[in-house]
């Protein structure tokens, strides 16, 4: 598997329920990485999704504890076990916290955006610059949008 996220100098990736900030080149990104791949992501995290409905082109494999959530087009999981049954190599973990957490260690590659800037968080990703299980394997230029300066960063596990 493989994990995408934004993150703010301090790692954070949220607050109140939402991504930090949206910059539409990194949208564009993430959707070139992932359409085809299946993506497993939280109940919240879906939430912030336009109109809050699952991604097209893309299966939805959704954790949710609650019995009674149930999108339309989403494959609902009640417990990891049941969702890493049904789960394919090629799928990308997108969120939120808990979820990367709990499903980082099974992830080979992570596709990061750094955040030049830092703001009020409430939620962070694991810092790979300090996971000895974690290298870092690409890095590209420095790019700006709207006056936020940002980079991409791939990790791989060792």
């Amino acid at each position: 598997m493989k994990t995408i996220v934004a993150v703010d100098e301090n790692w954070g990736i949220g607050k109140d329920g939402e991504q930090l900030i949206y910059i539409s080149a990194d949208l564009k990104r993430f959707k070139t990485l992932t359409m085809g791949h299946p993506l497993i992501l939280g109940r919240k995290t879906l939430a912030t999704f336009p109109g809050g409905r699952p991604l097209k082109g893309r299966r939805n494999l959704i954790l949710s504890r609650n019995p009674d959530f149930a999108p339309e087009g989403a494959e609902v999981y009640r417990d990891m076990d049941t969702l890493l049954a049904n789960v394919t190599e090629d799928a990308f973990v997108i969120g939120g916290a808990s979820v990367y957490e709990a499903l980082l260690d099974r992830c080979d590659t992570a596709y990061v955006t750094k955040l030049h800037a830092a703001w009020p968080a409430d939620c962070w990703f694991p810092n790979l610059d300090e996971n000895p299980d974690w290298y870092l394997d690409q890095e590209e230029e420095v790019q700006e949008e709207n006056g936020i300066q940002y980079h991409y960063v791939t990790y791989r596990k060792r």
